[in-house]
């Protein structure tokens, strides 16, 4: 079935400082992944612009600070309704700007609607606490213990999830009461200017939300490290979330970095199951997620049975037009994305590893692509791919799984299959990262659930509720 276009017009290409549109000489030119060309075009943003949106956010924070409950549940509310109202317009610029098949841009915006509304019942759910002294010589004291928001909290938002990753930093801050600079990547920065005009018709403060558009290189250091800054939430690279953090000093952050999770197939698990799950896993947005099945680790008795079963649902996964009803996958992000990917899959090659579906690239497109009998030196073992990649590394018994598991610095997600519930708690036990899923493939949902992850995969833990909690503060008032 063919997709029916929007009629939106251009989409909107200025940065949003202190409640108003400013336009700048130099631009970014967005790429169309779907028709090629150029989409758009946003500002490239300056350091002047990164401090004047921060004194915008520091202007706004008393405002924000003391509004209601019910008024920010209000706002966060009336953001809900406009991206609902926008739905296929939005959703077609998703397609546009990061690739994505037209359904599952369509997930996305309900993603993004759905975090609203849930920040609305967060935010209802904020109250304070009382105390009494119970050490010698404060046993008269009486103490109010009243949640503050933390001031002015910095959304760097990742190019995959570029409008529901937003919605996930955003609407906890401003549910907890505090001013925001939003700066996405600039692969995607269009649907998060959508966000913003959305943010503005909701009748928030001057100041409330910011938006800088602009490469990182430019004014990534410039928000970072201001110390008018008070929290940083970020998903993206490991890499670049090092560089943040040392720029950034002594501010709360919460990032979700990069991810290589494993799914571990035992002899006892539903092979169905499990291949159907390594499939999805890998191929899902192109693999450019940070919970996608990244290795398959199957056990040695096993493995050429669940390598055909993999095989056979690969197979049903389908390239094509990104607004085809059918199409599945898309292309990879850029052709530098691309290269990497590439370099990692001929590394597996090289050092032994049988290319059984796929392998070939043309431009940003990756084709689905199966190894088997993956040496665990092979860099795809540890390193984040971000691509449509499935590697079948071989283990023998549960120790050397473990190991295979734990040798790298990447520990966001991991997944078990297996009929045995004690061999289950003990996997999840000592596997080494954030979450694992007993006979599932990673998911963060929609955040209802805390996530995150260990050593280079992220700081903190996010989530809706989590998430609001993490960008409050508490003041006690004794009496």
């Amino acid at each position: 079935m063919a997709y029916e276009h929007t009629d939106h017009g251009r989409p909107p290409t200025q940065l949003y400082i202190g409640g108003a549109w400013h336009e700048r000489e130099e631009e970014i030119a967005v790429e169309d992944l779907a028709d090629g060309g150029t989409f758009a075009t946003v500002p490239a943003a300056d350091t002047d612009d990164a401090a004047a949106a921060i004194e915008a956010a520091v202007g706004a924070q008393r405002r924000l600070r003391e509004s209601t409950i019910p008024e920010r549940a209000e706002w966060l509310s009336a953001v809900a309704d406009g991206l609902a109202d926008r739905k296929p317009a939005l959703a077609e610029t998703v397609v546009r700007e990061a690739g994505k098949p037209i359904a599952s841009a369509r997930s996305e915006v309900d993603s993004a609607v759905e975090r609203f509304r849930r920040a609305v019942e967060e935010a209802r759910g904020i109250e304070g606490s009382y105390r009494e002294g119970t050490t010698a010589g404060h046993e008269g004291w009486r103490a109010m213990v009243r949640p503050e928001p933390v001031g002015t909290v910095l959304c760097i938002s990742p190019y995959n999830y570029p409008l529901a990753t937003t919605a996930l930093q955003v609407a906890p801050a401003l549910a907890a009461g505090n001013s925001v600079v939003v700066k996405p990547a600039s692969n995607t920065p269009v649907s998060a200017t959508m966000l913003a005009e959305i943010i503005e018709a909701a009748g928030l403060p001057d100041g409330a939300v910011n938006l800088v558009t602009g490469h990182s290189s430019d004014v990534g250091d410039a928000l970072a490290g201001d110390e008018r800054i008070d929290a940083i939430a970020m998903t993206g690279s490991s890499g670049a979330g090092k560089h943040v953090a040392r720029e950034s000093g002594m501010v709360e952050l919460h990032m979700e970095l990069g991810g290589n999770a494993p799914l571990v197939v035992f002899p006892d698990a539903n092979l169905d199951a499990a291949a159907a799950a390594a499939a999805k896993g890998s191929l899902k947005y192109a693999g450019q997620r940070c919970s996608a099945v990244s290795r398959v680790l199957a056990h040695e008795s096993v493995r050429a049975d669940l390598r055909d079963r993999i095989d056979a649902a690969m197979g049903e996964w389908r390239g094509g037009d990104l607004f085809d009803e059918a199409t599945d996958i898309g292309p990879l992000i850029d052709a530098a994305h691309a290269d990497w990917v590439e370099q990692l899959v001929d590394d597996a090659v090289a050092r032994g590893a049988e290319v059984v579906r796929g392998g070939d690239r043309e431009d940003t497109w990756f084709e689905p692509t199966l190894l088997d009998g993956v040496p665990r030196d092979a860099d795809i073992v540890t390193d984040e791919q971000f691509g449509p990649v499935c590697p079948i590394v071989p283990f023998t018994d549960r120790e050397a799984a473990i190991d295979i598991v734990n040798s790298g610095d990447l520990a966001l997600d991991a997944s078990v299959f297996t009929g045995d519930y004690e061999r289950a708690m003990a996997l999840a036990d000592r596997i080494d990262a954030g979450a694992v899923r007993i006979n599932g493939a990673p998911s963060h949902g929609l955040a209802d659930i805390p996530y995150g992850g260990n050593e280079d995969s992220g700081i903190g833990r996010e989530g809706l509720g989590v998430t609001v909690e993490q960008f409050l503060t508490t003041k006690t008032v004794v009496l």
